[in-house]
């Protein structure tokens, strides 16, 4: 496809452009109503298999409420079906909001051996909807400080959890990697972070990061790239513990199975490799 094309849908899912206004341009690039219709789904295929079913034998699920900032906060949770004393793991989705792919990737988490939660950071504003452009515009509206300070009370209920071994981590992508990005630095708890072509956050808060990173991007995503200098220079002044990993020639959200052509299967594959690695030196054990 096109490369114009993706990055437009790239600016129509983060900008975000108005639905009309993006099918108007796509048409213009594809060069016909028809055409664009035609392309569609291959850019929001939401009907992918899960890659582990809800209902595995190998984990057990289930929906938790936990106090957030001004309300309770709903979450997804995930484990192994035996044993106790997991290492735990926060799972922050991106601006579409808690959705059937983000719990999938909770789930995976789960069968690596892992104590997963997916926090649904839209709970404030009612919940993640099912139409996506309107939980894009509920991204927009939510109040920055008070999601981090639930993402912290997130991190807060698994360290308590009693399935967990008191060590938690953090895992998100795109939006969910920029909040992964400001979680680590306000709370200095936190175990270990990954983020997913995540915004990176200002270089003075850069010294506040206490957690090891592990910063996964994609060459192609001009966007998000441009960051990635000034936060490894503070990184390194701040004398913070990360690795960074760049997949040349992949788009923004290639671990995202459910959008074919920005899903890279080889690498997705490699970087949750290094995630599992990763999570598992940190919170294991």
């Amino acid at each position: 496809m096109d490369q114009r094309i993706i990055d437009l849908y790239d600016e129509y899912t983060h900008a975000p452009l108005d639905r009309r206004v993006f099918l108007e341009r796509l048409a213009a690039m594809t060069g016909s109503v028809a055409a664009a219709t035609a392309v569609l789904p291959f850019l929001e295929n939401r009907a992918v298999a899960a890659v582990v079913a809800p209902d595995d034998a190998r984990i057990a699920t289930s929906t938790v409420n936990f106090p957030g900032q001004d309300s309770a906060i709903k979450g997804y949770l995930a484990k192994p079906a035996s044993g106790t004393k997991f290492g735990a793991v926060i799972v922050i989705h991106e601006n579409r909001g808690l959705n059937a792919h983000i719990e999938d990737v909770t789930r995976r988490l789960a069968v690596a051996g892992f104590l997963a939660m997916a926090p649904d950071l839209l709970s404030p504003l009612g919940g993640t909807p099912s139409n996506e452009d309107q939980a894009r515009d509920m991204i927009g509206k939510l109040d920055m400080k008070a999601t981090v300070a639930n993402a912290m009370q997130a991190v807060a209920f698994l360290r308590a959890h009693a399935d967990g071994d008191g060590k938690v981590g953090a895992v998100g992508f795109c939006w969910g990697g920029g909040m992964v990005n400001q979680l680590a630095v306000h709370d200095p708890s936190l175990d270990a972070a990954v983020a997913y072509y995540g915004m990176q956050p200002d270089a003075a808060d850069v010294p506040m990061i206490k957690a090891p990173l592990l910063l996964h991007y994609a060459g192609l995503d001009q966007r998000i790239d441009a960051g990635i200098p000034a936060y490894k220079a503070a990184l390194d002044k701040a004398g913070v513990s990360y690795q960074i990993f760049m997949y040349e020639g992949v788009n923004h959200a290639f671990n995202n199975d459910t959008s074919a052509e920005r899903y890279n299967a080889e690498a997705a594959k490699l970087a949750w490799e290094r995630t599992l690695t990763f999570l598992g030196e940190k919170l294991k054990a």
